[in-house]
C-alpha cells in the first residue's frame, strides 16, 4: 500500500495540508488536568490494577500511579489505560493521556493511534483524528483497516454519511486497504440508519460484483432498513436472495422482518415468523418478542400481548424495560392502571431500571387517571434520579395538567421550560390555548396566542381551529374572521369552523348576512369568485 496513496484519500476528503496542522509538541488537547504533572509525584513502585476502574477517578488514581513509577511507563501500559478510559466513556481524558505519551517522548504505535482516533470519533471531532492520522504518517506509520473502519464509523455518527461514503470509496479505489465485514457492515447499516436504504443496496450489490462477500450482519443491516422504511415486500424478497446465495439468515434477521410486520399491524405474520425460527433452531431474544408484544399492543390485542410477556422467562430471557414499559402503556390506554401500576412494582422488583421512556408513560398514567399531585411528584423524582426530562415528558405532563383544571399549573410548568434549554412546541401551546378557550377564558388564549408567534412558535392549523370556534361560540364573528383570513395568508385551510357555530346564533337576522359572509370566507379560494 502506498503512503502517497492513502494521504491522497484523505486530502480529497478534507483539503490539502489539514493534516499538517497538528503537532505533538502543543498536543492536541490544553492541559486541563495540571495535577498530572510528573513533578508531582514521588517515585514509588506499586502494580498496576485496570480491573479497578470504575469511573474517571478511578482512571486519575491509576495514572497517578503510573506517573509515580521509577521508570517511565510503558506503551503498553499508556494503551490499556486508554482503553479502559474509553470503556468507562472518558474519552477527553483517554486523549489526555494520548498527549502525555506524545509530550513525555513514549514510543506510540497504530494500536494508541486507533484509540486516539476513536475517541476523537466519539467526541464528535473529526478533525482532530484526522490530524492525529497526519502526525503518525510523517511518523512512518500507515492507516490500517481499523483506522479506515473508526473514520467511517465517526462519521456516520456525526451525520456525515456522503464523508463515509467518499472515504470508502478511495479505499476501494486506491487499495488503501483491504475492506473487512466490519466495514462493510458499518457502510450498509450507516446508510440505512439514516434512511438511504436504496444506496446501501447498491452498495451491496456493487460489492458482491466486485467479489467483496458480505456477510450475514450487512445483508441483515440491508433488511432491517428495508424493514424500518416499511418496504417489507422489498425485505421479504431481499431475505429470500440471501438464503438462495447460502447464507441463513439469523436472530437480527428475524427479529427486523417480525418488527416489519408489526409496525404495519401485520402481527399474525410476524407470529409465524417466530415461529418459524423456532423451527429452524434459532432463539428468539427479548428484542423479537418486544416487537410483536409491541404489535399486539398497538392493535389493543393485550391478551396476546400478555400471554408472549408471560412467556419470555420460560424461555431463559430476562425483561428489559422496553418489555415493562410497553406492556404498562398498554394497561394504562385501557384504563386499567392498578395492573399498570402492579407491572411497574414487578420491575422494579427485578431491578430492571426504567428509562426515561418508562417513565414518561408512567406520568401519563397518573395524569390520565387524574392523580396530579402524584405526577408532580414523580416528575421530581425523574430529575433526582439524574434523567433530564425531554420536552415529550413535560407535554404529557402539561396535558395531564390541562385536562384535569390545573391550568395556573400549566402556564406556571410552560414558562419555566426555556431556563430549562426546552423550546415549547406548538402542541404544548394547543394544549394550554384549548384548556383556556374550553373554561371561556378566550381573551387570555388570545395573549397566549400572541405569546407563542412572539417566541418564533408558528401557530398551526389546530391553534386558529381553536380559537376560531371558540370566537364563533360566543358570536365574536368579526374576531372570527380576522383569524380566519389570517390563515388564509399562511395557506392553512379553513373548512372546519362553521360546523362549530350555534344554530341559534346563526338564526338571529343581523347574523345571518354575516353568517353568508363567513361561510364565503371559509370556502377555499379556488372556488371563491
Amino acid at each position: 500500500m502506498s503512503r502517497r496513496a492513502a494521504v491522497s484519500a484523505i486530502d480529497l476528503i478534507h483539503g490539502r495540508g489539514f493534516l499538517n496542522r497538528w503537532s505533538h509538541k502543543s498536543g492536541i488537547l490544553s492541559p486541563v488536568f495540571s495535577l498530572f504533572s510528573s513533578k508531582a509525584f514521588q517515585p514509588r513502585r506499586s502494580r498496576i490494577d485496570f480491573s479497578c476502574v470504575k469511573n474517571l477517578d478511578d482512571a486519575i488514581e491509576l495514572f497517578r500511579k503510573m506517573k509515580s513509577m521509577r521508570q517511565e511507563p510503558s506503551v503498553r501500559l499508556y494503551s490499556k489505560l486508554m482503553s479502559v478510559s474509553v470503556k468507562i466513556e472518558q474519552y477527553s481524558f483517554a486523549l489526555y493521556v494520548f498527549d502525555d505519551m506524545l509530550s513525555e517522548g513514549v514510543p506510540v504505535n497504530d494500536y494508541t493511534m486507533n484509540i486516539a482516533v476513536n475517541c476523537c470519533c466519539l467526541l464528535k471531532d473529526m478533525n482532530s483524528g484526522f490530524s492525529i492520522m497526519g502526525f503518525f504518517f510523517k511518523s512512518g506509520y500507515e492507516p490500517d483497516v481499523v483506522t479506515i473502519n473508526t473514520l467511517i464509523k465517526g462519521f456516520f455518527m456525526n451525520d456525515k454519511e456522503a464523508e463515509a461514503v467518499k472515504l470508502f470509496e478511495k479505499v476501494l479505489d486506491l487499495n488503501l486497504c483491504k475492506p473487512n465485514a466490519v466495514v462493510i457492515l458499518h457502510i450498509i447499516d450507516g446508510l440505512c440508519k439514516v434512511g438511504q436504504v436504496i444506496a446501501a443496496h447498491e452498495w451491496l450489490l456493487r460489492l458482491e460484483s466486485s467479489c467483496w462477500r458480505p456477510d450475514v450482519k450487512a445483508y441483515s443491516a440491508l433488511i432491517d432498513g428495508f424493514c424500518k422504511e416499511g418496504m417489507m415486500e422489498d425485505a421479504g424478497k431481499f431475505e429470500n436472495m440471501t438464503q438462495q446465495k447460502g447464507i441463513c439468515p439469523d436472530v437480527f434477521t428475524y427479529s427486523s422482518l417480525i418488527d416489519g410486520f408489526c409496525l404495519k399491524g401485520e402481527n399474525e405474520r410476524g407470529k409465524k415468523l417466530l415461529d418459524l425460527m423456532t423451527e429452524r433452531g434459532l432463539k428468539p431474544n427479548v428484542v423479537t418478542y418486544g416487537s410483536l408484544i409491541n404489535g399486539y399492543c398497538k392493535k389493543g390485542s393485550l391478551d396476546e400481548a400478555w400471554l408472549l410477556f408471560l412467556e419470555i422467562p420460560g424461555k431463559g430471557l430476562k425483561h428489559n424495560a422496553h418489555t415493562y414499559s410497553t406492556m404498562i402503556h398498554a394497561l394504562f390506554r385501557q384504563d386499567r392502571f392498578a395492573e399498570g401500576w402492579k407491572l411497574f412494582d414487578d420491575m422494579e422488583a427485578q431491578q430492571v431500571h426504567p428509562h426515561l421512556h418508562a417513565y414518561s408513560i408512567l406520568l401519563d398514567g397518573l395524569c390520565r387517571n387524574g392523580n396530579i399531585e402524584e405526577a408532580l411528584s414523580l416528575l421530581h423524582k425523574i430529575e433526582v434520579k439524574g434523567f433530564t426530562p425531554d420536552i415529550v415528558t413535560y407535554g404529557l405532563l402539561i396535558d395531564g395538567l390541562c385536562k384535569n383544571g390545573k391550568r395556573d399549573v400549566a402556564r406556571d410548568l410552560l414558562r419555566e421550560l426555556p431556563s430549562k434549554g426546552l423550546q415549547p412546541d406548538v402542541l404544548i401551546y394547543n394544549m394550554i390555548i384549548d384548556s383556556l378557550c374550553r373554561e371561556e377564558y378566550v381573551e387570555e388564549a388570545e395573549l397566549l396566542f400572541v405569546e407563542m408567534k412572539n417566541c418564533g412558535c408558528g401557530p398551526d392549523r389546530v391553534t386558529y381551529k381553536i380559537i376560531i370556534r371558540s370566537l364563533l361560540k360566543q358570536n365574536e364573528l368579526h374576531k372570527a374572521t380576522s383569524y380566519m383570513e389570517e390563515m388564509r395568508q399562511k395557506g392553512l385551510s379553513a373548512d372546519f369552523a362553521t360546523s362549530s357555530l350555534p344554530t341559534d346564533q346563526a338564526d338571529e337576522q343581523n347574523g345571518v348576512d354575516f353568517f353568508l359572509k363567513l361561510m364565503k370566507n371559509l370556502a377555499p379560494k379556488k372556488i371563491v369568485s
